[in-house]
């Protein structure tokens, strides 16, 4: 039996519409995914902060920003520019302990990976993690802000329309896979993290 995996944006949500989003949909565990768990401008957002809220409402919080999140503090994971590398990111040891992590939770938690990021498919919980997430027997979807869900199948069908590889051309014989590959690292490099110099 697969088991289901959510992903969500906090967005610039008050903290009660981010729980209700939770609520809504069963979740009872949050991956908090990114780097740095805090935000200037949402300080309801910060880990301590949001750890407690969560707690209150019942819902276990734990951080995951060290594994997996999309601005790492080992170096090779940048190019000469400072941008990070998602497949550098991918093949870390660290990265694949938090997707163990995530595989083991599911069974016992209905968990939501968290970010910062409104729409799934400009984060790097989608293209990084939800990439490599969906090689496993996972049915992933995601919050969308309104509260609706959107399956990680659809995503990639607007992230292929996206980059104009939806449709095979007379002359271009690559598979769905190889597409999706290519769609995923163009995405990747486009919304990557650029460290400053």
């Amino acid at each position: 039996m697969s088991h289901q995996i959510f992903t969500i944006g906090h967005s610039n949500h008050s903290l009660e519409e981010f729980i209700g989003l939770l609520q809504q949909h069963g979740i009872t565990a949050i991956a908090d995914v990114r780097s740095h768990p805090h935000s200037r401008h949402y300080p309801q957002f910060n880990k301590s902060e949001l750890e407690k809220s969560l707690k209150n409402a019942g819902i276990r919080y734990v951080f995951l920003g060290a594994e997996l999140g999309a601005r790492p503090s080992n170096q090779d994971c940048y190019d000469p520019t400072g941008k990070a590398l998602y497949d550098r990111i991918a093949a870390t040891p660290e990265f694949a302990e938090g997707i163990q992590r995530l595989r083991k939770g599911v069974e016992s938690y209905k968990i939501a990976l968290m970010c910062a990021e409104k729409d799934p498919i400009t984060c790097h919980r989608t293209i990084l993690i939800c990439q490599k997430l969906k090689n496993f027997d996972l049915e992933i979807q995601h919050i969308l802000a309104d509260g609706h869900l959107e399956s990680n199948e659809i995503l990639e069908n607007n992230l292929l329309e996206m980059y104009g590889l939806h449709q095979l051309s007379l002359f271009d014989q690559r598979s769905l896979e190889q597409r999706l590959r290519e769609a995923y690292q163009r995405q990747g490099n486009k919304i990557a993290y650029i460290q400053e110099t």
